[in-house]
């Protein structure tokens, strides 16, 4: 009956392609929004900065809640080991693109892009797990807590 309801209201439980994309789009945002190698971001616009005001206090501290927010969920869904699954499967699959000669060391910009990208993809699997979990096995997670 509430399934139902929802979807009379527009809203859709269910997990797409599109959901994914868009909290990995939302995933990149925050993290290119905080620090990219283009010179355009917070770290850079509060580190040139001459005089720190509000709008500096501001802007970190949304930062900071989405990171918060992403960071938080993604540990209670991943927990460390999975964390770290995620972080050394990103980690070889950046070292396969060096091997096979996409990516080179000799461009720290290029390297740090496709880091943060990795990152981005992290935080999303992070966010979706539970989703994916679902369509997997076909159980729900509940939080006990």
């Amino acid at each position: 009956m509430a399934n139902e309801a929802i979807k009379r209201k527009g809203v859709s439980r269910e997990f797409t392609l599109f959901s994914f994309l868009w909290r990995f789009a939302a995933s990149l945002l925050l993290i290119l929004a905080t620090y990219n190698p283009s010179g355009y971001s917070f770290f850079h616009w509060f580190g040139k900065s001459e005089s720190l005001g509000p709008e500096h206090f501001v802007v970190g501290v949304v930062l900071l809640i989405g990171w918060i927010i992403l960071f938080a969920a993604t540990k209670r869904s991943l927990d460390t080991l999975g964390m770290f699954l995620g972080i050394i499967l990103l980690a070889g699959i950046v070292w396969l693109l060096i091997d096979v000669g996409l990516l080179s060391l000799d461009s720290v910009s290029a390297l740090t892009w496709v880091v943060l990208v990795c990152i981005a993809a992290l935080l999303t699997v992070g966010l979706s797990w539970s989703h994916i979990w679902r369509r997997l096995t076909g159980q729900f997670e509940v939080d006990d807590e």
